[in-house]
């Protein structure tokens, strides 16, 4: 193997190279904070050696083929062409566990050299900047910091290589991970803004849904869960409050009631456990451009699933109000991602998910067999961009009969779309709360009494399809979300 790099520093272990990582990261982001803090108190600008300190760490692989590839049916942590791949880190201590997962496999089944260094991609200052306060009053404006300082640019924040836009055949080096540090800090803040907690605290179990209601028996699930013997240790809730294993559940109740969460668009409420395999829910509320908006940023966390909870409208009428359905097909007429993702790429479905998802319906309902198909239907679900598409039920008829789809919603297909593109394990599993095409449409008193019937039941389905996939990890990462150019890293 031919050396490595002279500007950076050989690693010769996963824990070394992380390790490495989390340090020089601490020395650029403290010492961009301090040229920051300076120049808003003194107006002392920095200095070009100075601003060379601001830059993010690389991370840098190079694997020289001698003889036959290793085979391995792992989906991830594996190199398939000869090269040098490379990608610029954020926050390695808070990513630590992840990075490790993925070093720690590629240097023990291939021969590789392992470099730490300095990047050449500068740290935006905007990232450095906790809370804001401290461009409270100092008389600066954005536009001056901007000029003083490395700032956002977006040019450099793409998915470029999630959506196949690599020359893999002309680049060099070639990306070692879906995204890089830039692409990742502009989630994690974005993921504050909207979620009204620290990305820190989303776990690697995703729920999400388009209903407020699911969010109160989730807080009752979690507060049980604290009260009760389980590996939960706390729960965050929007706005970072906190309710902790070992607090009165009086005490627990009125924090919880004190939670302003309708100051956030896109609330999240995490349920934190001791072995670091919590769950998160996000309200993402109605709509697919809401759904791939939340799902963006979440992708670079690299959560092991996320899934879509919510309501649907019932196509058949076989159905009746409060039956499941569970996905095993999307038609995507919201043309949310037909740029990146055209709708006619096939989203498959993924056999470990829907196989939990209806075990997991086994266990909470007490059904199975027949009974458990009377009341649990898999199809084609429809996803509209339109909540009014069935002003347009003429013309949409014959597409809609041509699918033979049994659902419609605003949300599933782009989640499912999202988690195919950018690789997270993905599924659905809806409850029909209204049929349109039936006369069964959403009224005040029948929607009440479905609600407090039906949506306890069904998250709790969505919880124990999780559990059941925690022990499957290997094969949820399956190859079905790679593809035959992929980084290394999942």
């Amino acid at each position: 193997m031919s050396p490595c790099s002279e500007d950076f520093v050989v690693a010769h272990t996963a824990e070394e190279a992380v390790d490495r990582l989390a340090a020089l990261h601490l020395q650029a982001t403290s010492a961009l904070s301090q040229a920051l803090k300076r120049y808003l108190k003194e107006r002392i600008k920095p200095d070009a050696a100075q601003q060379r300190q601001f830059r993010y760490p690389e991370l840098r692989l190079t694997y020289l083929c001698q003889g036959e590839v290793p085979t391995t049916v792992r989906a991830y942590a594996k190199v398939q062409v000869p090269g040098t791949y490379s990608v610029t880190v954020t926050h390695p201590a808070a990513f630590r566990k992840y990075l490790l997962e993925q070093l720690r496999p590629l240097m023990n089944d291939f021969t590789l050299c392992v470099e730490v260094g300095v990047s050449q991609q500068n740290i935006p200052y905007p990232y450095v900047v906790e809370q804001g306060d401290e461009l409270a009053g100092s008389g600066v404006t954005a536009a001056e910091l901007a000029r003083v300082f490395p700032s956002t640019d977006l040019s450099a924040a793409t998915d470029g290589t999630a959506d196949g836009l690599y020359d893999w055949e002309n680049t060099d080096p070639l990306p070692l991970a879906l995204f890089d540090a830039a692409r990742v800090d502009f989630s994690l803040r974005r993921l504050v803004h909207y979620t009204g907690s620290d990305w820190r605290h989303v776990q690697p179990w995703i729920l999400l849904t388009n209903y407020h209601r699911y969010v109160d028996q989730f807080i009752r699930y979690g507060l049980d869960m604290l009260v009760g013997e389980s590996r939960f240790t706390r729960m965050v809730l929007p706005g970072n409050v906190v309710v902790e294993r070992g607090m009165a559940e009086g005490e627990m109740q009125a924090i919880i009631e004190n939670v302003i969460w309708h100051r956030y668009q896109m609330p999240a409420y995490h349920l934190q456990a001791e072995d670091g395999h919590g769950i998160t829910l996000v309200n993402i509320g109605v709509g697919p451009s809401n759904a791939k908006n939340i799902t963006d940023h979440l992708a670079v966390l690299r959560p092991h699933c996320w899934l879509m909870i919510g309501h649907c409208g019932g196509l058949r009428q076989s159905q009746t109000i409060g039956d499941y359905v569970l996905a095993h097909a999307y038609m995507r007429r919201d043309g949310i991602l037909d740029r990146v993702l055209p709708p006619n790429i096939p989203l498959p479905a993924l056999a470990e998910v829907q196989q939990a998802l209806q075990e997991a319906a086994k266990q909470v309902t007490g059904e199975q067999g027949d009974e458990l198909k009377k009341r649990l239907r898999t199809g084609t679900v429809l996803t509209y961009d339109d909540r009014n598409w069935e002003l347009r039920w003429a013309q949409e008829r014959p597409l809609i009969n041509l699918s033979r789809a049994v659902a419609v919603d605003m949300e599933s297909g782009t989640i499912a779309a999202q988690g195919y593109r950018l690789r997270v394990p993905y599924g659905t599993l809806l409850c029909v709360s209204d049929k349109p095409l039936h006369s069964e449409i959403k009224l005040p008193g029948a929607a009440g009494a479905f609600y407090e019937r039906a949506v306890t039941q069904h998250l709790h389905i969505g919880i124990a399809a999780l559990d059941l996939l925690r022990s499957q990890l290997n094969s949820l990462h399956s190859r079905k979300l790679r593809s035959f150019d992929e980084p290394p890293f999942r």
